[in-house]
């Protein structure tokens, strides 16, 4: 199958001779117009307090509804990752994030709406001002700090959150 294959109709002109012009794109024989699929990009936060606990959340929604995830999102149109990641971290968390340090990506595919869309996850390293007005909002069900050592990555429901724990995680150690 295809990653266009939902896709019938070439989205300028309508026509149905939409068709796969290579893995990543489709072309429409009708008016020539050619659609690339790229990856969105998404940011995610490692939040860690004073005690060497990691700020975790539990999804609200699906994807993987009711597992630990870490605060994070889409990134918007004209933003950049940095402000995408303190965004979400205070959409989701109420924090504000005073230090945002790039970590490492990881490819992931988040299945919504009966597609895969492929996501370029970023990872970062963030610092907030403080914790006193920590809750859970938006995407978010709940939040509580976990021991390094009580973290299990099988609780993590989504494949790049779960790869990215192990990494840091392996730093640490």
């Amino acid at each position: 199958m295809h990653l266009l294959d939902k896709f019938k109709f070439c989205p300028i002109c309508g026509s149905s001779r939409f068709v796969v012009n290579d893995i990543h794109s489709k072309r429409c024989q009708s008016c020539g117009f050619v659609y690339y699929i790229n990856p969105r990009a998404a940011v995610a936060a490692f939040i860690v307090d004073n005690q060497n606990h990691l700020l975790v959340c539990s999804r609200a929604k699906d994807p993987a509804v009711g597992t630990l995830d870490l605060p994070g999102g889409f990134t918007e149109c004209f933003e950049t990752a940095e402000e995408a990641v303190r965004r979400e971290v205070e959409e989701e968390t109420g924090l504000q994030v005073i230090r945002a340090d790039y970590l490492f990506s990881l490819p992931n595919i988040y299945h919504y709406s009966g597609i895969d869309i492929h996501t370029m996850d970023l990872f970062f390293s963030c610092q907030v001002e403080s914790f006193e007005h920590l809750w859970a909002h938006d995407d978010v069900q709940s939040t509580r700090f976990i021991p390094f050592e009580e973290l299990k990555i099988e609780d993590f429901g989504l494949m790049s959150i779960r790869k990215a724990v192990s990494l840091f995680l392996k730093r640490i150690f």
